[in-house]
C-alpha cells in the first residue's frame, strides 16, 4: 500500500492497533493486532491472512473449542439519553 484510499495521504506506518470483531451481535477484542495506520488520518488498514486469523479465533470461542478471558461491558441506546 502507497497512499491511504480514505485521504490520500502518503505516509503510513506499521503499528499494533485493538481490533473489535463483530458477527451475529457478539463481539470479540484483540489486542495487538498487525496494522499499517495513515499518519495524517488515523484510518488503518489490515492484511487479509490478519482478518482471516480473527475470523478463525472468533469462530473457535463461539463454538467452545478455544477459552478467551471475557468481559462485562456497559451497552446503551444514544436515542434513549437525556442530552440537554
Amino acid at each position: 500500500m502507497q497512499q491511504c484510499t480514505f485521504c490520500g495521504n502518503k505516509h503510513l506506518k506499521k503499528t499494533l492497533t485493538e481490533y473489535t470483531y463483530r458477527r451475529d451481535g457478539a463481539y470479540m477484542i484483540f489486542h495487538n493486532v498487525p496494522a499499517v495506520q495513515c499518519e495524517f488520518c488515523g484510518e488503518k488498514y489490515f492484511a487479509a491472512k490478519t482478518l482471516k486469523q480473527i475470523d478463525n479465533e472468533f469462530a473457535a470461542v463461539k463454538n467452545g473449542t478455544r477459552h478467551a478471558e471475557e468481559i462485562r461491558v456497559p451497552v446503551e441506546d444514544f436515542a434513549q439519553l437525556d442530552v440537554a
